[in-house]
């Protein structure tokens, strides 16, 4: 039976169904009834995390408006809980939910770092940046435990190959002796999320992440060792935090972030559903509204998947939207430049390596 009550601590307020599974919610909380009344206890809102063995780590990327050519994802779900991300979706190939399974069962792929190295030292390895959270946090509660995130930098460190590090935690700052490393050869950039600046609405949107005043300081910190930092503004959520980007532009700028980037929200997949039954019991009075103007920056739709247009909406919100960025940026960030990753340095460590033993 659905309830109005939220579920403290967590963003998805809903299991959700999976596309790929044959029994749809409904069937699955009748079975769920069946094994109380049997005296077993079905499974409760805990994290839960399962140790995964996959055969490659490096993504390759197909989509071309989102900036990345490579990812890598230690570890598949995120217990951060943004009732908005993208990857909710990719939680359904696991066997899972995107709803609560997504911030509940977290995959940890151990074997990760192993599978990292294998792959550079392919001979047909290319280099170019791979972006560790492409899909989900690298730095999520479970890194302080696992730290692959850690020994994944390593290798990169190692190799000396570039990386890219995308996350709303402060538990980067763990790092900071490899990432100044990394950063002085030219092979690190972070792009830090930063969504709003009231903790009331961060605490609603992100319930597991790092406050907003450690994100700032976190920029603080790396800015002031000369790493550079991308702020990520995103996702920009009519009705939520849209008027927030000026200042959001501004307080980032303060702290050290030599450039910034925003997308408008879209709910793709089982994430309409996810979104829209989490405004409704977190913001009742405003659902509505904010469901509407959604759709208007799709055309009606809560998501666009239109490639070059998906990320920044259409329609006169989405250009109002569009035209604060390119203010805030003249404004706060005329004489910055987020750097180009050095590639080159890996050619010639392999090319030592090769000398080597040859």
């Amino acid at each position: 039976m659905e309830s109005n009550k939220r579920i403290r601590g967590r963003g998805a307020q809903l299991k959700g169904d999976n596309k790929f599974e044959a029994f749809s919610e409904e069937e699955l909380d009748s079975f769920l009834e069946y094994c109380r009344q049997e005296g077993e206890e079905p499974r409760n809102n805990q994290t839960q995390y399962t140790r995964v063995f996959p055969k490659s780590f490096i993504n390759k990327v197909s989509s071309p408006d989102v900036g990345m050519e490579f990812s890598a994802n230690p570890y598949q779900g995120c217990e951060h809980g943004c009732v908005y991300c993208y990857a909710r979706n990719s939680h359904e190939y696991w066997g899972y939910t995107a709803g609560l399974d997504f911030e509940t069962r977290i995959l940890v792929k151990e074997n990760a770092p192993q599978l990292l190295e294998r792959e550079l030292r392919r001979k047909s390895w290319k280099a170019a940046p791979v972006v560790l959270s492409g899909n989900t946090d690298c730095y999520q509660p479970a890194e302080k435990h696992y730290k692959i995130t850690r020994a994944c930098l390593k290798v990169f460190l190692k190799y000396r190959h570039p990386v890219g590090i995308i996350t709303k935690n402060a538990l980067i700052l763990r790092d900071l002796d490899l990432l100044k490393q990394l950063n002085e050869q030219g092979l690190v950039g972070v792009h830090i999320s930063v969504t709003t600046l009231s903790e009331n609405t961060r605490r609603l949107l992100e319930p597991r992440t790092a406050s907003i005043a450690k994100r700032l300081k976190t920029i603080k910190v790396l800015s002031s060792a000369g790493i550079p930092v991308n702020a990520m503004l995103a996702p920009i959520i009519p009705g939520i935090n849209s008027h927030e980007l000026m200042a959001l532009a501004k307080t980032v700028s303060e702290q050290g972030a030599q450039s910034f980037g925003f997308t408008v929200v879209r709910l793709n997949g089982a994430i309409g559903q996810i979104f829209t039954d989490w405004i409704q019991k977190a913001m009742p009075l405003k659902a509505e509204k904010v469901l509407g103007q959604i759709r208007a920056c799709h055309g009606g739709s809560l998501n666009d998947s239109r490639f070059g247009v998906r990320n920044k909406g259409e329609g006169e919100l989405a250009s109002q939207i569009r035209q604060l960025a390119t203010v805030a940026r003249k404004r706060y960030f005329s004489d910055r430049r987020f750097p180009s990753l050095n590639c080159g340095l890996f050619e010639e460590y392999r090319s030592g390596q090769y000398k080597l033993f040859n």
